[in-house]
């Protein structure tokens, strides 16, 4: 007996035969069985082969039944996903439809901003030549005595502040002018002050020109980032909605209320 089982482990062949005779002579030994199957082998036969077809009758029913369960299942759940996926979408579309509308307004009001830097530039401007001409016919004249020259102080004070609270000047100007720093003389002729001073406040007016033309740069570009992110959450939105619309008819009852596949275009205005 060991030999035999030594050969069946090692050699696979004889094994493969051996299975292969037992499957055979499986039904004989089941008709053999009863008393009934050793007088009667052939029907025997038919009668287990009709019992063998009418279990596979019952379980193929049930396999069937099975697996439309299973696939109804899988169709709901895919319905449930599609619906929440169209609901979550929309909602993020939504808020980059606000987002976007925010966006632009910012663009609008940097531009009102630019533009209205350029036109105190360009009065700046003007003031400068204005100032040219009043110091080109005006005497230059030394400061004589201590009354003069506080004459003088005071109305390179009040000049500066007056053109500071206009916004022809930084706030920092009336400072220095106090002290009598980076450029600001009070020993100068008013003429010749209203020309400092002209010429402070165009160029730093200037300067909040370009600073206002940078701004507005990139409030458009915020802008138009903006109008494609919202515009293409907005198109995944449409897409998701008619997919979420072709399968509510799987979802349970109280589900079946799909987002609506027209999702417009209304939502975030044209960039």
């Amino acid at each position: 007996m060991n030999v035999i089982a030594e050969m069946l482990l090692t050699e696979p062949a004889p094994a493969v035969i051996w299975a292969t005779l037992m499957l055979l002579t499986f039904p004989a030994l089941l008709v053999l069985a009863s008393p009934a199957g050793t007088r009667h082998p052939r029907r025997a036969a038919r009668e287990w082969l009709a019992a063998l077809r009418r279990s596979r009758s019952v379980r193929r029913p049930a396999d069937r039944s099975r697996r439309r369960d299973e696939e109804r299942r899988a169709r709901t759940d895919e319905a449930v996903r599609a619906a929440r996926y169209a609901e979550e979408i929309r909602a993020a579309a939504d808020h980059a439809a606000g987002s976007a509308q925010r966006w632009q307004w910012m663009w609008e009001q940097s531009e009102d901003h630019r533009n209205a830097a350029w036109q105190a530039w360009l009065d700046a401007d003007s003031r400068v030549r204005t100032a040219l001409a009043a110091a080109a016919w005006g005497r230059s004249s030394p400061v004589r005595t201590c009354e003069e020259y506080a004459a003088r102080e005071r109305y390179l004070h009040r000049t500066v502040a007056a053109a500071a609270d206009r916004g022809e000047l930084p706030a920092a100007a009336v400072a220095d002018a106090l002290a009598g720093r980076h450029g600001w003389d009070a020993r100068l002729h008013p003429a010749e002050q209203d020309l400092v001073i002209a010429r402070a406040s165009a160029a730093w007016l200037r300067q909040r020109y370009e600073q206002a033309v940078a701004a507005e740069r990139a409030a458009r570009h915020d802008a138009e980032r903006a109008h494609r992110d919202a515009g293409s959450l907005r198109h995944e939105a449409r897409a998701a909605a008619v997919r979420a619309g072709e399968l509510s008819r799987f979802l349970p009852a109280p589900r079946r209320t799909a987002p609506a596949a027209g999702y417009g275009p209304e939502a975030v205005p044209a960039g």
